[in-house]
């Protein structure tokens, strides 16, 4: 696996990471939304590095979310899973960080996405495969945005999981307001609805994200909708 140099990144480095990145087709709100809620999960709650990518016992993160990845490069080069000089050649015809995330390309990113509505159904079967091969331990995390939950595939893992027990399953919502249409109760009411824990929480806030993500639900799925305002990037 390749990592960075032996310099430790904190989040008051990720905008200059982020800087790195430039060109066209960028999605820089909607990757800038996502920043501070996978900063907290990478350096606070999952349960992987760039040593343990392989391990089977791995925590597991899915970016379905994958049409502003800017942010989540500029986490995983914080962490160490891919060199930081990658970050300059963002979006180019040669670079390996692509405007859509590629598993086969990018050090530690354990699914392709971009498409809007696969990456919560691949969390269910990634949580459905590892209970099948008997490895209760690792946790599956999936990162979506609002409007995604438009989706047809997105309703059916919902309504799947509740039922199922899939404890191990976390969604993590950005909910930065580019949903087409508003539900009663908001976003946590539908996965409740569904028979998910849930919690509605400041995208901007790493005390409360924290306490979010690492608050207990047994025998149920959670999920953690982390409402933000998008700033520009």
């Amino acid at each position: 696996m390749t990592t960075t140099s032996a310099h430790t990144f904190t989040y008051a480095d990720l905008p200059r990471l982020m800087a790195l990145m430039t060109g066209d087709e960028k999605h820089g709100p909607a990757a800038t939304s996502t920043l501070d809620a996978l900063w907290v999960l990478y350096d606070r709650v999952l349960r992987v590095t760039p040593e343990r990518a392989d391990d089977p016992g791995r925590d597991r993160f899915l970016l379905s979310k994958g049409h502003g990845p800017m942010a989540y490069y500029a986490v995983l080069a914080a962490k160490g899973f891919l060199p930081v000089d990658w970050l300059e050649g963002f979006g180019s015809y040669d670079s390996p960080l692509g405007h859509h995330p590629d598993r086969v390309l990018v050090p530690g990113a354990e699914i392709g996405s971009g498409s809007l509505g696969h990456g919560l159904p691949l969390a269910v079967g990634t949580t459905l495969g590892l209970r099948a091969q008997g490895l209760t331990d690792p946790h599956v995390w999936v990162l979506v945005g609002d409007a995604e939950l438009d989706e047809g595939s997105n309703h059916e893992a919902i309504a799947y999981a509740g039922p199922a027990g899939l404890e191990r399953l976390h969604t993590l919502v950005i909910d930065n307001a580019s949903a087409s249409y508003a539900r009663p109760g908001g976003i946590a009411a539908r996965f409740e609805a569904a028979g998910w824990s849930a919690v509605t929480v400041d995208g901007r806030d790493h005390e409360a994200l924290y306490a979010a993500f690492t608050a207990p639900h047994a025998g149920r799925p959670h999920a953690v909708i982390a409402r933000v305002e998008p700033k520009s990037a």
